[in-house]
C-alpha cells in the first residue's frame, strides 16, 4: 500500500462520554443545597416586586437597556454611575482570586454555571436512564431499539425544556417580567426577545447534556489562570499516597500487611464528572467538586479504615503528615498574606462603592457654558453670558426644581421659556434648560474678564440641593 492510500493519523482522541455514578455524602450534600438556592436565585429572582410609584417598572431587579438604567430593589444606577458596576466586576475578580489562593476551584466545584446546570442535566439523565452502569450500557447499545429511542428522547426533552427556561429567565431580566410573560405566549413579544433565549437555550442544552467537561478543560481560561492563585498553603483536593500505597485488592492474601489503605476500588473515579483519577496528582481538569472525597470516605467506613484518604489537604503539611505529625489547622492555611492582601483589597473596594452609594446626590447638575460667543451686550449694555443647565431627576415623579445663583450680587438669571426660575423636571430623565445670566453694564461683573459664581438647584418637594462652579465673562476692557 502506498503511502498516499494509507488513512491520515488520527491527532486527537475521540471524546469518551463520562457517566459519574451516584454518590452520597457531606460534599454531595452541599452541592445539592446550593444548586437548588442557585437556581431559585436565578429563576425566581425577576418575578420579585418592587414598587417605585407608577412612572418606574416595578420589577426589583431590572436591566433597562432601552433607558439605560439599571435597578437593584432600592438602588438605582444610572449610565453616568456605571462605576458602580465596574467596582463589582473589581470586586467579583478579587474574591475569586481569593478563594482560589484558599481552597482552590471552590467556585469551579460548586457555583460555576456550567456546574450547576451539568449536574442538573446529570441529575435528569440519571432519573430517566439510571444510574452509571445502565447508562453506559444504553451508550454502548449499538441498535437504537424502541426503548433506547424513548429513553433517549424523554431526556433530550427534559433538557431542552430546562435549557428554554434558562433562557427564558434570562430575558425576563431585561424587562417586565409578567407582561413579557405574557408576550411570549400570545406570540406578541420582539423578535429579540425569542432568539435570545433560543440563543442560551441551545448553548445551555448544548454544554450542560453533550460538552460537559469539555468546557471546563479547553473552553475556560480558568484552569490555565488558577495555577498563579495557588501555592503550597492552598487547601485543595489530593490524595495522601504515603498512605494509600502500595493499592491492593486483596486484604486476606500473603503480604496484605504491607498494602496501604487504597483498595483499587475506584469509586473517586467513577464518581468524579470530570472523568479523572485524583490519585494522579493535580490535574488541570480537577474542579474540587469534593464527590471523590464522599466516595472514598463511604469505602473506608465499610472496610474499616479511618477518612481522609482524599481529603482537602495542602502541600506544605505532606512532610509533617509523612513523618506521622498532625496537619497545621484550617485556619492558618486560609488566613495568610495573600488571602488577607485579597481580603483587603475586596474590603476596599466594597467600602468605597457603598461610601459612594450613601454620599451621591439625589439630583444632579451638568452646565456647560456657551462660548461661540464668549457673551453678547445687549442695547442697553448688559453683558449676557449662555449655559446649557442639565438637570437629572431621579425619582419616580416629576419634580419642580429652582435655579439661583451665588457668588456674586451684580449677577441675575433668566431661563429660556420659562416665567421665573422654577422648571418641571419629568420624572426619571435629564432636562435641559438654557439659562441666561446677565450683568448691568456699570457692574463690576460686566467689566471683569472672568468673574466666578455658582450655579445652585434646589428640589422644591424634598429641598435637596446641588451646585456646580462656574465663570461669567465680562468686556474686560
Amino acid at each position: 500500500m502506498s503511502n498516499a492510500d494509507q488513512p491520515a493519523p488520527q491527532l486527537y482522541e475521540a471524546r469518551e462520554p463520562i457517566f459519574p455514578r451516584r454518590v452520597s455524602g457531606n460534599f454531595r450534600n452541599l452541592k445539592w443545597v446550593l444548586m437548588a438556592l442557585m437556581l431559585g436565585i436565578y429563576y425566581i429572582t425577576p418575578w420579585i416586586r418592587w414598587d417605585r410609584g407608577p412612572a418606574l417598572p416595578d420589577q426589583a431587579v431590572l436591566v433597562d437597556l432601552g433607558n439605560r438604567r439599571f435597578f437593584f430593589f432600592f438602588i438605582e444606577i444610572w449610565p453616568h454611575e456605571f462605576y458602580f458596576i465596574a467596582g463589582l466586576l473589581i470586586m467579583a475578580g478579587l474574591g475569586l482570586f481569593l478563594f482560589t489562593s484558599a481552597l482552590g476551584r471552590v467556585w469551579c466545584g460548586y457555583a460555576c454555571p456550567q456546574t450547576v446546570w451539568t449536574d442538573l442535566f446529570i441529575l435528569v439523565e440519571r432519573w430517566v436512564e439510571g444510574d452509571r452502569n445502565a447508562r453506559l450500557r444504553l451508550h454502548r447499545q449499538k441498535k437504537w431499539d424502541f426503548r433506547k429511542l424513548r429513553l433517549r428522547m424523554t431526556k433530550w426533552v427534559s433538557w431542552f425544556l430546562i435549557a428554554l427556561a434558562t433562557g427564558g429567565a434570562w430575558v425576563f431580566y431585561f424587562t417586565d417580567a409578567p407582561t413579557l410573560a405574557v408576550d411570549l405566549v400570545t406570540g406578541q413579544a420582539s423578535p429579540v426577545a425569542y432568539t435570545t433565549m433560543l440563543v442560551l437555550a441551545g448553548t445551555t442544552f448544548f454544554f450542560g447534556g453533550f460538552a460537559r467537561e469539555q468546557i471546563c478543560i479547553y473552553a475556560c481560561p480558568w484552569p490555565r489562570i488558577q495555577a498563579a492563585m495557588m501555592d503550597e498553603d492552598t487547601l485543595t483536593i489530593g490524595y495522601r499516597e504515603w498512605r494509600g500505597e502500595p493499592r491492593g485488592k486483596h486484604r486476606k492474601s500473603e503480604g496484605a500487611e504491607n498494602l496501604g489503605d487504597c483498595i483499587d476500588c475506584m469509586a473517586c473515579v467513577n464518581v468524579c464528572p470530570m472523568g479523572i483519577d485524583i490519585r494522579d496528582g493535580q490535574q488541570l481538569a480537577c474542579i474540587t467538586c469534593g464527590l471523590c472525597i464522599d466516595a472514598c470516605d463511604d469505602m473506608m467506613d465499610k472496610i474499616g479504615k479511618p477518612r481522609g484518604l482524599i481529603d482537602y489537604l495542602a502541600l506544605s503539611d505532606e512532610p509533617r503528615e509523612r513523618a506521622g505529625e498532625a496537619p497545621r489547622s484550617v485556619w492558618s492555611h486560609v488566613f495568610r498574606v495573600r488571602t488577607m492582601v485579597y481580603t483587603a483589597l475586596w474590603s476596599l473596594v466594597g467600602i468605597g462603592l457603598l461610601v459612594a452609594l450613601i454620599m451621591r446626590p439625589e439630583i444632579e447638575m451638568n452646565v456647560a457654558p456657551i462660548r461661540n460667543p464668549t457673551f453678547v451686550t445687549l442695547k442697553d449694555g448688559t453683558i449676557r453670558n449662555t449655559y446649557d443647565v442639565r438637570l437629572l431627576n431621579k425619582h419616580g415623579e416629576d419634580r419642580p426644581f429652582q435655579l439661583t445663583l451665588s457668588g456674586d450680587d451684580d449677577l441675575s438669571i433668566a431661563l429660556e421659556g420659562v416665567e421665573g426660575n422654577t422648571v418641571l423636571v419629568p420624572a426619571n430623565e435629564t432636562y435641559l434648560q438654557k439659562v441666561y445670566v446677565l450683568a448691568p453694564k456699570d457692574t463690576a461683573a460686566a467689566a471683569s474678564e472672568r468673574t466666578p459664581f455658582s450655579f445652585k438647584v434646589e428640589d422644591m418637594t424634598t429641598g435637596a440641593t446641588a451646585t456646580h462652579d462656574t465663570v461669567f465673562n465680562g468686556r474686560a476692557n
